[in-house]
């Protein structure tokens, strides 16, 4: 049983979310999810461009609702002197920073690394750029779409001879969020144990996130086949490259299913419930070696006894035999899922007196769960909060920072 009332494993982390978009944001809202106190700076009155992006409702987008959850929004303009002293205030009092401006943008400002050392020498510093702080191409800009494809995903991405194919979402952006929140994780335990071991301060270290490489983290043995057998995984469609078989068939009612039946016993069961013992049996197919070999010969039985049935039927002939399989989901059919419904993953919140659903945040820790506590809010809702309660500022200098447009 998850108890979701109590404390958080980021309980009292203080994190300075600077940058905009997906990939510094996202590993902002995974830090907020489990607990980080986060407070995002934004542009004064035009915001993050995401609350611009895709669906709107209200002016506003419904994507920020879910993506800047938990954080406390405020804007100040990093462009002048006296946002970035502002922001130097705010680094002093935090255990993290995230920023994902290009490579150089904030040694420009004076708030790089060493600079910000020397005030708060334990920050962990968060760096998310397309193509990393070092090296020849560090200085390009990297924006998902391009460095996907610099990574080698897009690559094996899509069918034989056709145009390499998106998936019609930012993964590289999301991808590095992941891998951020990691080296964060990290890095915080990292200074904690050396505390604990040596009894001296902690320090704190620079975490640099590519995005190029955070995709480039995932391609499997895509390295070694080539160093050790000169081989080039190509884009296989809706197969998978060396296991067989694993792949989408097309049923009697136009709906299609995945079923990977590529383990050495639950081909059998797969080609016995399908009525292909002879293949069930078949010495040839007992390994994934020989399956391989004989893949189109298994893709075509298999593709010709889903054509005779529902997709449901395919299902449930395939559930009762131990196959693994299932439908291809859109969003209208995870909404409907009863499994979906009762791991929890989806979260009502309020928005401007209206309930939205906004999917969780995973993983899932039965003792110190994760949880939404608000929805992204509207544009520095956070203002008076963070500059007067927290920085200190008295309400004169608080009205003169949004007169002169700093805040």
């Amino acid at each position: 049983m998850i108890d979701d009332s109590g404390s958080r494993p980021l309980d009292g982390i203080k994190v300075l979310e600077l940058g905009q978009l997906l990939a510094g944001p996202f590993t902002g809202t995974l830090l907020g999810y489990f607990g980080a106190d986060v407070i995002k700076v934004e542009p004064p009155k035009t915001g993050d461009p995401i609350r611009q992006w895709r669906i709107l409702k209200d002016d506003t987008s419904l994507w920020w609702r879910s993506l800047a959850r938990n954080k406390k929004c405020v804007t100040l303009d990093l462009k002048s002197q006296e946002g970035r002293e502002i922001v130097k205030q705010l680094v002093d009092q935090s255990d993290v920073l995230i920023e994902n401006f290009r490579p150089g943008t904030m040694e420009k400002w004076g708030l790089g690394p060493d600079e910000i050392k020397k005030t708060n020498p334990n920050l962990i510093y968060t760096r998310i750029s397309g193509y990393g702080q070092t090296g020849p191409n560090s200085h390009k800009p990297g924006y998902a779409s391009v460095t996907e494809a610099y990574s080698g995903f897009r690559y094996v991405n899509g069918f034989p001879g056709d145009a390499p194919v998106r998936p019609n979402l930012s993964m590289g952006d999301s991808l590095a969020g992941l891998h951020a929140a990691m080296g964060i994780l990290l890095a915080l335990l990292e200074r904690q144990k050396s505390k604990y071991k040596s009894g001296e301060k902690p320090g704190g270290q620079v975490v640099d996130i590519a995005l190029y490489e955070s995709i480039f983290n995932l391609m499997e043995g895509v390295v070694p086949e080539y160093d050790g057998a000169q081989v080039i995984r190509e884009p296989s469609g809706t197969t998978l490259t060396g296991i067989v078989p694993t792949n989408t068939y097309s049923c009697k009612d136009k709906k299609f299913v995945v079923i990977g039946g590529n383990g050495d016993s639950i081909f059998k069961r797969l080609m016995k419930v399908a009525g292909y013992t002879d293949m069930a049996n078949d010495t040839r197919m007992a390994t994934n070696v020989g399956r391989v070999e004989h893949e189109q010969e298994i893709d075509a039985a298999l593709a010709q006894w889903t054509s005779t049935l529902t997709s449901q039927e395919v299902l449930d002939k395939l559930e009762e035999a131990k196959v693994p399989g299932g439908p291809i989901y859109n969003v209208a059919d995870m909404f409907n899922d009863p499994h979906y419904k009762a791991r929890g993953l989806f979260e009502s919140v309020d928005v401007e007196g209206e309930p939205l659903t906004i999917p969780a945040i995973l993983p899932k820790l039965n003792r110190t769960p994760g949880r939404t506590e608000w929805a992204g809010p509207a544009i520095g809702s956070h203002n008076k909060s963070v500059y007067m309660d927290e920085l200190r500022l008295s309400e004169e200098e608080y009205n003169s920072l949004i007169k002169r447009g700093v805040i």
